[in-house]
């Protein structure tokens, strides 16, 4: 395998099925699993491993940058380049490889190899899955279309199947009945259909040339009136709003791999699995004697064949069989195994309703730290703020709320109407209504504050932003 391999991660979507862990604004591929890694860096180590990777592309919901960023940093030693293309919302994987395959067509050359992998899907066996890459690179760079086809072990029907001979697609398959999900099973000639892929840029392009010449172009269009910014061993194109609502909203297989004559299929065993619900994330822990699946502070007596997961409170459970129990700091999940499919309706329902439990979770992630909500009331809303050393919050003022801050630990440098002052641990700053104000750490260590808002209007969207590091101006 010589020629250059650009891994692209594909980083989008929710997983409502995996609520309430998963949210909005902290989606499935943030997840972390039993070893403290997430199924984002699982995707982004396989990726760097792999020889001849120079660089790896995300493709991602702009808003997801500084999660996505932290998560790889971290993770990172060798500080291979990290090029991201930014979303300002989905448009399915067809619009997100078009603008993966004209960049790297341009960056890299049509000749490029570019080995499609999703942020959510998880891979327990390596080399197993670095032998279906090195057999997908040979079949890409002889110009075939090239997707990864999962030896099934169960007759499953959230998948859908690719009908193959070798490495000869017949046909693809949609999401079957039980009945002929057994029936493909039996026959020993489909394989899951994994939505990896492995194909040079100028062979997809070439291809959407003729199965999606439309959206192919509004994407170029849209890419022409992007921003780029470049840096040390990264670039950033963020895609114009505008253009990317043009372009169709549908997925790959539909527009390209199920129309083209030119598909190959690796057929695979490598310990996939696209961790689609509770239960499938319930396999990944062995059982104890009674069958229960445990992960965080649990007590259980009379209790058989439950997952019980919880990142923060002790639950006890008694006299119970057969349940998924998911409990977070503001939201728990009671459920039948058997209905584990479901959760996305108790998803929908809260999204429907515009409830925050569907976006955010008690803790947020912004790009210069987090904050967590620990109380709140019509009136007033307590927050712990925890500010990365040498960020800084935006140059800011409300309307409706003031704000007293206390240093905890480290020291803040707060710009406070015409004043810019220095509060260290213990000390407090009052910040009336009106005022523009602005949250630095110019320390070596977190800055952690307590926070309390008072007022009649207390909401995140009560914010006037004048300067911005970020760019959320």
């Amino acid at each position: 395998m010589n020629q250059k391999l650009i891994p692209t991660i594909l980083c989008g979507g929710v997983g409502s099925r995996l609520w309430p862990v998963s949210r909005e604004s902290h989606p499935k591929p943030f997840i972390t699993l039993s070893d403290g890694q997430s199924l984002l860096q699982k995707s982004f180590l396989h990726a760097v491993h792999l020889k001849n990777a120079s660089s790896v592309l995300t493709v991602t919901n702009r808003e997801l940058l500084f999660k996505i960023q932290d998560e790889f940093q971290s993770i990172n030693p060798n500080k291979i380049g990290t090029d991201y293309i930014l979303e300002p919302f989905g448009r399915n994987t067809t619009a997100a490889l078009a603008c993966a395959a004209l960049y790297v067509n341009e960056k890299h050359g049509p000749d490029t190899i570019m080995l499609v992998l999703a942020a959510d899907h998880l891979i327990r066996d390596y080399a197993a899955f670095e032998a279906a890459v090195n057999q997908a690179v040979v079949l890409a760079s002889k110009g075939k279309l090239v997707t990864f086809g999962i030896k099934p072990t169960a007759p499953e029907t959230g998948f859908g199947y690719i009908e193959a001979d070798n490495h000869d697609v017949k046909r693809f398959v949609e999401k079957p009945s039980l009945e002929k999900a057994e029936e493909y099973i039996q026959s020993g000639n489909y394989l899951w259909n994994s939505g990896m892929f492995c194909f040079s840029a100028g062979t997809l392009l070439v291809e959407m040339s003729q199965h999606c010449p439309e959206l192919l172009e509004q994407v170029h269009l849209c890419l022409d009136s992007s921003n780029e910014l470049s840096g040390a061993n990264t670039t950033q194109i963020n895609l114009d709003a505008e253009r990317f609502s043009n372009v169709e909203d549908i997925s790959i297989d539909y527009a390209v791999m199920e129309k083209s004559k030119n598909v190959a299929v690796v057929p695979c065993d490598m310990g996939w699995s696209d961790i689609g619900s509770w239960s499938a994330m319930s396999e990944l822990t062995p059982a104890d004697n009674e069958g229960n699946t445990i992960e965080g502070a649990t007590i259980t007596y009379g209790t058989t064949n439950c997952y019980i997961r919880s990142d923060s409170r002790l639950v006890g459970t008694v006299g119970v069989d057969n349940l998924m129990i998911i409990d977070t700091e503001d939201a728990l999940l009671v459920a039948d195994k058997a209905s584990a499919q479901d959760v996305k309706i108790i998803f929908n329902q809260l999204k429907e309703a515009n409830h925050p439990a569907c976006k955010i979770h008690q803790t947020v992630h912004r790009p210069w730290g987090t904050y967590t909500v620990l109380e709140e009331s019509d009136a007033f809303k307590i927050k712990r703020i925890v500010v990365k050393p040498g960020q800084s919050l935006s140059l800011q003022m409300h309307h409706h709320r003031s704000e007293h801050w206390i240093v905890v630990s480290g020291a803040a440098l707060v710009v406070n109407g015409e004043q810019e002052i220095f509060v260290s641990t213990n000390e407090s700053t009052y910040i009336p209504a009106g005022h523009r104000h602005r949250l630095t750490n110019p320390g070596r260590i977190d800055l952690v504050m307590i926070e309390v808002q008072s007022g009649q209007y207390l909401g995140e969207d009560d914010i006037v932003r004048f300067e911005d590091v970020y760019g959320r101006c």
